[in-house]
């Protein structure tokens, strides 16, 4: 019984560093999703900037609610 406890422990030591190991190096599939979201990050970012500011409708908008408040 004790043998096989050692046993496992060795074995369930193997796989971990194995797994360790593995997960060092991007495979092309992650670097191309890594791509992927940068690509919607600044997507993302472009978006915000472009909407964050007055643009030429908000300042309509913002002309016709004065007219009909009368200021």
């Amino acid at each position: 019984m004790k043998m096989f406890r050692k046993g496992l422990i060795v074995f369930a030591a193997v796989v971990l560093s194995l797994g360790l190991v593995a997960c060092e190096k991007k495979g092309p599939l992650e670097k191309a999703g890594e791509k992927i979201d940068q690509g919607v990050e600044n997507t993302k970012d472009a978006v915000q900037d472009a909407t964050q500011g007055q643009g030429p409708v908000e300042k309509a908008g913002e002309k016709i609610d004065k007219a009909f408040d009368g200021k």
